[in-house]
């Protein structure tokens, strides 16, 4: 079935064609995205997802125009689920990217802008009584760069990260930085308990500065509940108590087993129940 999208300030048809091959989005991964889930009309957590976005078009050095703002964003998102029917529950992408031109001759550094969403079902809304089974792609690495932070449109390590989990028939892949240790999963932060204390691989390690990570760590902190952001180790995760991914689609997600050792969920259960459900029902 087709439905609408949403570019450079009109509607279409999302089988129509949107780009040519001197495109730098589709040459050179010129570009960022965001991912983002409305809810009840509402694109949740919406201003921290605009506030990453427009720290990305800053780093790569978009010209944005005075109208080209994270309003002018978030009201196309509303506009664009409504008219597709998808405003009770979606994930929305949002990708901009550079027009045409070479590598160093840039017609111009426009933000080219493309939304889509798709309806998601009330499943995604509940918690994952199963676990998921995750494996550790060992092929790509990712550099703890400047880039790291941001989603960018090259992304090519949790690419390959995503094809070996489908190969092996893993719900998700964690990926390892240059250094050998946990960055993050392909759609996902990774989050460890260990004795009690709730771990995160920090920023410098090159994990995606993920929305629902930054959500988890601030109400985890308002808390008091004893949250850190350090290096990981693959040896360190293994010995874990409990792990768990997060990002904005799904909020959190218990981890029943990683390379064959298996994890407790007590822990994790009840921080999806005290923080994730009830911002999943606040519509």
């Amino acid at each position: 079935m087709s439905h609408l999208l949403f570019q450079d300030g009109q509607f279409f048809r999302d089988d129509k064609l949107l780009v040519g091959a001197n495109n730098r989005g589709l040459r050179y991964g010129d570009g960022a995205f965001e991912t983002m889930k409305v809810n009840a009309g509402q694109v949740q957590l919406g201003d921290w997802h605009m506030e990453r976005l427009f720290a990305a078009l800053k780093l790569l050095q978009f010209d944005c125009p005075s109208y080209f703002s994270p309003s002018y964003l978030l009201d196309m998102v509303k506009q664009l689920v409504h008219r597709n029917g998808h405003s009770k529950l979606a994930r929305v992408r949002l990708m901009v990217h550079r027009g045409n031109g070479g590598l160093y001759d840039p017609e111009n550094h426009y933000p080219h802008h493309i939304i889509q969403s798709w309806n998601l079902p009330e499943t995604n809304h509940q918690w994952n009584e199963n676990g998921l089974v995750v494996g550790i792609h060992k092929g790509a690495r990712k550099a703890p760069d400047v880039l790291a932070n941001h989603k960018t449109n090259n992304y090519l390590a949790y690419i390959l990260g995503a094809l070996e989990a489908k190969k092996e028939k893993w719900n998700d892949a964690i990926i390892l930085n240059t250094e050998d240790r946990i960055c993050d999963a392909t759609i996902a932060n990774i989050f460890l308990v260990e004795n009690g204390r709730i771990i995160t691989p920090s920023l410098e390690e090159g994990p995606v500065a993920g929305i629902m990570r930054r959500f988890l760590v601030t109400r985890l902190s308002e808390q008091r509940i004893d949250i850190a952001e350090e290096p990981v180790s693959v040896e360190r995760i293994m010995a874990a108590d409990e792990v768990f991914l997060s990002n904005s689609i799904y909020g959190m997600k218990w981890v029943n087993m990683i390379a064959g050792v298996k994890y407790k969920a007590e822990k994790t259960r009840a921080i999806y129940e005290d923080i994730i459900r009830p911002l999943f029902m606040s519509r």
